[in-house]
């Protein structure tokens, strides 16, 4: 299983890793001091310990030969423990100075690719535990706003983009995403993001051609789950529908409709806005009555709270407004209630604990 056929650009590592980064050029940085200063010290102390026979080249080569280990020849004579006790402390301290800095630099250039491996396998633990949750296909401006809802009704969910440094920009917003990089409509990849315990698929990419294949192929993979697609051109929405997609959603003809909502009755606009805009606020939820629910009336399920009211129960191709207290609640029906996400949270529990 892989998360993408290519590699994270340097500029997008160094972006989202700047501490370790940074904590490892200056372990490079310490260790080109030290071997300047050892450089310095050797070439000193070797004119010294030459009393005379050697110049300035002779020390220098003859601190590099020591400072390396190599030891082809010792061309400043080292006579006596004084001169051999500073060669030797020379050879130990340049020794590891250059074995620091070399290994500092494999970090360096092999850091990235190690933390990138290590984030893959992860990432791919934690999505592999996902169950019901949503994938994203698109990280765009569209996709973010998706993203955005889900995060604040407590849904889980995966992005995939093709562009790996949408990710790393919208790491603050996002500090837990789950993503993968690549294109959305590669099967491989559907794969990776778990799609078949995946609730739905977004295919919000600003490509109709690529989002068409998205719902195609995710269909293909599970039949069962629900795919919403974005369409630029009202021409291509019937195209991306019959590739798969439950509902196809066009900005141009959306965008048209809001603004005459807006015009034609503000006070409704109004509150969905004010809905959507909250982060901890009300939304319309549905909820889905599992098939092992055992049927019960609205009053003894005693759904309706502070945080949840009961608008209507989907009955098949019906909808019952505001149904009584002694309606019966039974599997396969859908409740429309508005809810906060806490109240979502509870009232699935409540349903699916029968």
């Amino acid at each position: 299983m892989r998360l993408s056929r290519t590699r994270p650009t340097p500029r997008t590592a160094a972006r989202g890793h700047p501490t370790q980064l940074r904590r490892i050029l200056t372990r490079i940085y310490v260790a080109l001091g030290v071997l300047v200063l050892l450089l310095i010290t050797g070439t000193c102390g070797f004119l010294v310990v030459g009393k005379g026979k050697a110049d300035l080249s002779d020390a220098f080569y003859m601190t590099l030969i020591t400072i390396t280990t190599v030891g082809y020849a010792e061309v400043v004579p080292i006579e006596g423990f004084p001169a051999r006790l500073f060669t030797g402390a020379i050879s130990l301290a340049g020794f590891g100075a250059v074995t620091f800095l070399f290994t500092s630099l494999a970090v360096f250039f092999l850091e990235r690719d190690l933390d990138y491996t290590l984030r893959r396998r992860r990432m791919e633990k934690q999505i592999g535990k996902l169950r019901q949750h949503y994938i994203i296909c698109g990280f765009g401006r569209v996709g973010r706003n998706v993203a955005h809802e889900l995060k604040v009704t407590h849904r889980q969910f995966v992005a995939i983009d093709i562009d790996e440094g949408i990710f790393a920009d919208q790491r603050e917003a996002f500090p837990d995403l789950l993503f993968l990089q690549g294109d959305g409509s590669d099967d491989d990849l559907l794969v990776a993001a778990d799609i078949t315990d995946a609730a739905g698929v977004f295919a919000v990419t600003g490509d109709d051609s690529r989002n068409l294949m998205i719902a195609l192929t995710a269909k293909q993979l599970n039949p069962r789950l629900r795919v919403v697609a974005r369409c630029q051109e009202l021409r291509n929405v019937q195209k991306i529908r019959k590739a798969g997609a439950d509902v196809v959603v066009s900005p141009d003809f959306t965008g048209g409709m809001r603004i005459a909502s807006s015009m034609l009755r503000p006070h409704v606009q109004s509150l969905l806005d004010e809905m959507l805009r909250s982060s901890e606020g009300y939304r319309l939820e549905e909820l889905t009555v599992p098939d092992d629910f055992e049927p019960r009336s609205r009053a003894r399920l005693r759904l309706d709270s502070e945080e949840i009211i009961v608008l209507g129960v989907r009955v098949g191709h019906e909808f019952i407004f505001n149904p009584p207290a002694d309606f019966f609640i039974e599997p396969g029906q859908v409740i429309v209630a508005m809810c906060s996400p806490a109240g979502r949270l509870a009232s699935d529990a409540l349903l699916n604990k029968g």
